[in-house]
């Protein structure tokens, strides 16, 4: 009995120990943060800004530490976190789009007395050099195939990128002007191709300030009138040349300098994607010698003309997207906002909302709120990558939400689609005055942790905030 007490007491004993010890290293980690957070936000460029961290246990959701964590900031791309996240939920990790090739009237003697449609369903990877299977060359070898293997030999109507399922091309209605005609504010569209991006080459002036020269687009976009009013930069100054336009403009302005060192091509928004691809397929048809009599046109011109798009007749072919795991690999590692639009879009439709990027927003808000018990108020969102600059979140609902799917059965892929900065999971958010810093961590003491990190309205250069937001997430290492 005497051995048996003894026991019981020794094991008490431990437990109190080992009790005072997690609690010393909770609270040490805790410390730790906090001391580090003081030194960061007295950063001088910190005056006039605002900054918030909230950093939460990862296996039990507990606070180890937050300030401003609910103040609702601007998020830049790590609202991409949230968007993703919610389309693993809502669409599942196995989801794919569906783009079909088909025609209308009927096919005598190798005349084809009808259209060939290519039918968008917002696949956001249709074109792209990012898969084998969705490789431009690849795809228009495929279409062509199918229309001369159904013995069309001679079309008498035209090419169509019907883009309609989204009402055609349309930009965040929340961006700004200087964005939307470049690579990164591509419009979404019923039907996307290549990414809505076109490369264009620019040779730089002899001297800094002198005008350059617009040498080549890939591809070839004669169709557009490109004006370039871009000059010199001086070196190691890079790309800061702007493309002026909006969806289905025909006049695109190139403004501001680019680098006399650089040498590599700027991105633009491709206007009209849908009439592109349809291009495409024909000027590929015609190399092999089947005939276009009606130039390509796409959904949104049809309408805008008083025409609509022709109704389903022969399908010829059916291409099916990568996975969504797939696509939201390259949505979270390379920051592609036209991937997070279409994502917000198909969460949108999936749940029967209507298809506008506000509305889409609100479908994904709701989401989260119904299902976290967050308030509407700790989510702003009027889209669906983080480039509105109203996107208001806080810092608390953000490290929610990525710790609420830790259990979830396709968290390894998400997970897997998170970039490393600083040697951290995490991913990173930029826009004019804006940084962040979203993701996970293991703390040295073994605590897994989830955590959201936002500084808006800072000066100074965004390079030198960004080491210094580094400084302070290093604590949580």
């Amino acid at each position: 009995m005497v051995l048996s007490n003894a026991i019981s007491i020794r094991f008490w004993l431990i437990l109190i120990v080992f009790s005072l010890t997690t609690q010393s290293y909770a609270q040490s980690l805790e410390q730790k943060i906090n001391i580090a957070y003081q030194q960061f936000e007295s950063n001088p460029n910190l005056k006039y800004g605002t900054a918030s961290l909230t950093v939460l246990d990862a296996k039990t959701g507990s606070v180890i530490f937050s300030k401003n964590g609910n103040t609702g900031l601007a998020t830049a791309s790590t609202l991409k976190t949230i968007t993703s996240a919610a389309a693993f939920y809502l669409l599942g990790a196995d989801y794919t789009y569906q783009t079909e090739l088909y025609y209308t009237g009927q096919v005598v003697d190798g005349i084809l007395n009808g259209d060939i449609v290519i039918k968008g369903s917002g696949d956001p990877s249709l074109g792209s050099d990012r898969f084998e299977q969705t490789k431009e060359s690849l795809l228009l070898t495929q279409w062509t195939h199918a229309i001369v293997n159904a013995g069309i030999k001679k079309i008498n109507g035209s090419i169509i990128g019907d883009d309609l399922l989204y009402g055609g091309q349309k930009a965040g209605p929340r961006w700004i002007w200087q964005d939307l005609g470049s690579y990164y504010g591509a419009g979404i569209s019923g039907l996307n191709w290549r990414e809505n991006l076109v490369d264009v080459h620019i040779l730089p002036g002899r001297q800094v300030g002198a005008a350059t020269t617009l040498q080549s687009t890939v591809p070839n976009v004669s169709y557009l009138k490109i004006v370039n009013e871009s000059t010199t930069g001086s070196p190691g100054s890079g790309d800061k040349v702007y493309p002026y336009s909006a969806p289905y403009s025909s006049l695109i302005y190139l403004r501001g300098t680019y680098g006399i060192d650089l040498k590599k091509p700027i991105q633009i928004a491709l206007p009209d994607a849908a009439y592109d691809a349809a291009l495409r397929l024909q000027l590929n048809l015609e190399r092999q010698g089947v005939s276009v009599r009606q130039p390509a046109t796409s959904g949104k011109l049809l309408k805008l003309s008083g025409k609509e798009v022709p109704s389903a007749g022969r399908t010829l072919f059916v291409h099916q997207s990568p996975t969504l795991k797939d696509l939201v690999y390259w949505f979270n590692q390379k920051s592609i906002n036209l991937y997070g639009e279409a994502l917000l879009k198909t969460i949108a439709q999936q749940k029967g909302s209507v298809l506008d990027t506000d509305d889409a927003a609100d479908t994904m808000r709701d989401f989260w709120v119904n299902k976290l018990g967050l308030e509407k108020g700790s989510m702003r969102i009027f889209d669906g990558s983080g480039l509105s600059p109203e996107n208001r979140v806080t810092t608390m609902a953000m490290a929610k939400i990525l710790t609420s799917i830790k259990r979830e059965p396709w968290f390894s892929d998400y997970y897997k689609s998170i970039p490393v900065y600083n040697g951290m999971k995490m991913k990173s958010g930029t826009i004019g005055g804006v940084l962040g810093y979203t993701g996970y961590q293991k703390a040295s003491n073994g605590t897994e942790l989830v955590f959201s990190l936002l500084v808006n309205n800072y000066e100074g250069t965004a390079y030198n905030m960004r080491q210094q937001m580094f400084r302070l997430l290093n604590a949580l290492k």
